[in-house]
């Protein structure tokens, strides 16, 4: 026990001890406070730097351009289609309508125009909803400016974590720095994802409600504004009420920001939300073919990134009014075939079980044909037969001639589906066509394409057999088999006999010996007449003593084809060639002897407004001079000259008389100056016509994908003339028919009462052979004509009227119709 003195001391050393102690402590915790600072500091710079490190350069928005779709209009700037990855129409900020700028302002950033790229506030606010969003299970608010929200739409990715929000605020920070308010108000209504495959308000104005940005209404542009949040949480067909609701709430937000009064808030509420049924690239829908061939083009001079990126402006060489009659005429010439040759039976059956009309109405059938339905036969009595269509669940009867068309072929049944179009109170039968065809409308002058028609219907097969569709043209090609004669010694009026001829080489080793389609032989003949009846035999006479070397050559430098063999068989179309390209050949037959390259396009801007393209690269060196009454200045023609101006004039007259007095006489009402040829290749296969005016070629085909034979008769005079002739019906209203132009050297005499064309020192002088008392005048007979030429042939004395005959005359024969006879 220690002294009572020594107490004291202990203390103190206790003391003394106790304070060395936590002095020793408050260093140690000192040195591991800085070591923890130092630390974190050093954690900080580590996570600075690998946050920084790949951080965007919020410069390179002054020169942002997102992928902008490449939009096509047709010659009378009809929208016709866009080509595109994100469907987006730029729109730069002067020209984006003010009620638009607020319905946006009034949902995402009241703030915007005040803050620095982060609106303290209203992050506060999205912080506190965010407490009772969390306890009910809502979606959380990130409480983004826009200047936040093109940071993350433009620069960064959508991933949900603090990092990506730490970078989003330093990017807004440094956006706010390099841009204007107004730049990077337009980059994010540019750039925002509305829905319906719409990027940026231009496009989501079209899709959504088939309108440019200043045609839209408040309430319009509300409901834009209401879609950054969710667009599909308010898809206007699946969510209508919520979509409503949610664009409701904008129009209340404007209404708050002073936008809008109580008034317009009010009236603007009270306007049903419609929208289109779905986003449409056109509001023109009868050009699919045409605008999928100038895609198809487009790539391939521009590259497929540039023209699906690039927002370029394409004008194209279409006529709508054409197109759209084209494929009428081609779809109701196809139509007409399939009713030719029976009922097929129907495209599906139904036991009426729950759930049928819903399957019937998702039936393949024909978008074009908008006013078909999908039905089931209910009973069948004879030819009364009921039926209730699928969508509408109304009851109705075929036309009686419909019914006994079907059941001629096949019975109908209960239970059947089919497609019916109701026509006065009862419904036709429809079935959509097997055999497929192709249409083409082309200017001869200058080669641009005015309509184009691959097919029955795009939405079934997008195979374009304009372009893509080899086949033999069968009679279509002699044309250029007699182009090819007259370009050497022989004229309109030259004979050539038509008789029994024949050739080695033919299959098994027998000979080939080429028919008329008549069987029959018609001796001496001219050249206008063996091509107006098309008479094969003719025409392989002409091939050989022409040269089909020569015949090939001609018809490559026209455009034909490439791929032509020297055949005498081709002399009859038995090469292949496509729709397009047979029809721009023929366009030299109207033009003068040029050819023309078809083109569908005709100019192309980029989205600065700068001509990167133009067809036609014809330049003209005083056009941009002042009117100074001196002589307008003259473009050059286009095209190279293939053949001479007056065989190109006689060819178009000889064509002529093909609809005149030929194998295309079923088009003759469509009058004077129009010419054309028929084709029908061996068994059937494929049938054409290919017909012009002075300022309008156009070339039709019919033919099976599978190329298997259309059934006997179906010649280009049976099913392409009459489609031919109800398109021009419209197309000579727009270009009316007039004389085709008269080559300047030519010399014009009148044989066997037509008016031919031959070049000097090529002319027939049977005026000057003929007593002057017999000279014909005005006009005359053209079967009279004939006969006193055989007359003359035989050596008999021309007579003036016809002699009595001394029998009976046989039974009058119609002209033989066409077809290539490759037999």
């Amino acid at each position: 026990m220690l002294p009572t003195r020594a107490k004291p001391i202990v203390r103190a050393r206790l003391s003394e001890y106790q304070v060395k102690i936590a002095e020793r402590w408050f260093v140690m915790a000192g040195v591991g406070l800085l070591g923890a600072i130092a630390l974190a500091g050093v954690i900080v710079a580590v996570y600075a730097a690998w946050l920084f490190h790949d951080l965007p350069d919020a410069s390179e928005l002054a020169d942002y351009r997102p992928a902008t779709a490449t939009r096509v209009y047709a010659g009378d700037g009809t929208l016709i289609g866009e080509f595109s990855d994100e469907r987006r129409i730029y729109v730069p900020y002067e020209q984006i309508p003010l009620p638009v700028i607020q319905a946006f302002l009034a949902a995402e950033d009241r703030n915007f125009f005040n803050h620095g790229g982060i609106d303290v506030g209203g992050l506060g606010r999205a912080m506190f909803k965010n407490i009772f969003n969390a306890a009910t299970g809502r979606r959380l608010e990130g409480g983004s400016t826009i200047t936040q929200q093109v940071a993350k739409n433009v620069l960064l990715t959508n991933e949900s974590s603090i990092n990506r929000k730490i970078k989003e605020a330093i990017l807004a920070n440094r956006l706010e720095a390099t841009l204007t308010k107004q730049q990077i108000l337009e980059l994010y209504l540019n750039e925002i994802f509305l829905g319906y495959r719409s990027y940026g308000v231009a496009a989501a104005a079209y899709n959504y409600f088939g309108k440019s940005l200043s045609q839209l209404t408040p309430d319009e542009a509300a409901f834009l504004a209401a879609l950054p949040k969710g667009p599909n949480n308010y898809h206007p067909k699946r969510h209508p009420g919520a979509a409503k609701g949610r664009r409701d709430w904008v129009l209340g937000e404007m209404n708050q920001s002073g936008f809008i009064d109580d008034a317009q808030l009010a009236a603007a509420r009270a306007r049903p939300l419609t929208t289109q049924d779905a986003p449409r690239r056109a509001q023109y829908a009868d050009a699919d073919f045409f605008v999928e061939e100038a895609r198809r083009q487009a790539i391939a001079r521009f590259g497929r990134q540039e023209v699906n990126r690039g927002g370029y402006y394409m004008r194209t060489t279409l006529d709508p009014s054409l197109q759209s009659a084209a494929r009428d005429a081609l779809m109701r010439g196809l139509e007409n075939y399939d009713r030719r040759h029976g009922w097929r039976g129907p495209w599906g059956t139904t036991d009426f079980a729950e759930g049928w009309r819903e399957t019937a109405v998702r039936g393949q059938r024909p978008p074009e044909r908008r006013a078909w339905e999908a039905a089931a036969v209910e009973s069948v009595s004879g030819n009364n037969v009921r039926i209730r269509t699928a969508r509408d669940n109304r009851s109705g009867s075929l036309i009686a001639a419909d019914a006994a068309w079907a059941n001629a072929n096949r019975q109908l049944r209960r239970g059947d589906l089919i497609f019916v179009e109701p026509r006065g109170g009862q419904y036709l039968l429809k079935q959509v066509p097997n055999v497929n065809g192709a249409l083409v409308a082309i200017e001869p002058q200058s080669g641009r394409v005015l309509a184009m028609v691959g097919g029955y219907s795009y939405a079934l097969s997008s195979f374009n057999r304009a372009t893509q569709a080899e086949r033999q043209p069968g009679s279509a090609f002699k044309p250029f088999v007699y182009a090819a004669a007259l370009e050497g010694d022989y004229t309109p009026a030259s004979i050539v006999l038509d008789a029994p001829i024949s050739f080695a080489g033919g299959p098994n080793g027998t000979r080939w010996s080429p028919e008329n389609y008549s069987r029959e032989y018609y001796g001496p003949q001219s050249l206008r007449r063996g091509l107006e009846l098309s008479r094969n035999v003719m025409t392989v006479r002409l091939a050989q003593d022409v040269g089909m070397r020569n015949i090939v050559d001609l018809a490559r430098r026209m455009g034909v084809s490439d791929k032509l063999q020297p055949n005498l068989s081709v002399s009859l179309g038995a090469g292949e060639t496509t729709p397009y390209r047979l029809t721009a050949a023929y366009a030299a037959f109207v033009n003068g002897g040029r050819r023309v390259d078809p083109y569908l396009i005709e100019m192309v801007q980029d989205r600065d407004g700068e001509t990167i393209f133009r067809a036609d690269q014809r330049r003209c060196r005083d056009c941009g001079r002042p009117f100074t009454g001196q002589e307008s200045p003259r473009l050059e023609a286009r095209g190279t000259q293939i053949i001479d101006p007056i065989t190109a004039y006689q060819m178009s007259s000889m064509l002529e008389g093909v609809v005149q007095r030929g194998t295309g006489a079923s088009a003759r009402g469509l009058g004077r100056w129009v010419g054309g040829k028929t084709g029908t290749t061996n068994e059937y296969r494929s049938a054409w016509f290919v017909g012009f005016s002075s300022d309008i070629v156009v070339g039709v085909f019919i033919g099976f994908d599978d190329n298997r034979p259309l059934g006997s008769g179906e010649t280009g005079a049976t099913g392409p003339v009459p489609v031919f002739t109800e398109f021009m019906q419209v197309a000579l209203r727009e270009r009316p028919a007039r004389p085709f132009v008269r080559p300047r050297n030519a010399v014009f005499r009148t044989v066997n009462g037509i008016e031919e064309a031959f070049r000097p020192g090529t002319e027939r002088r049977r005026e000057e052979e003929r007593p002057a008392q017999e000279i014909p005048t005005g006009p005359q007979n053209y079967n009279e004509v004939v006969r006193r030429e055989q007359e003359e042939a035989t050596g008999q004395p021309p007579s003036t009227a016809p002699a009595p005959p001394a029998t009976p005359p046989p039974p009058k024969k119609e002209p033989a119709e066409d077809l290539s006879g490759l037999y």
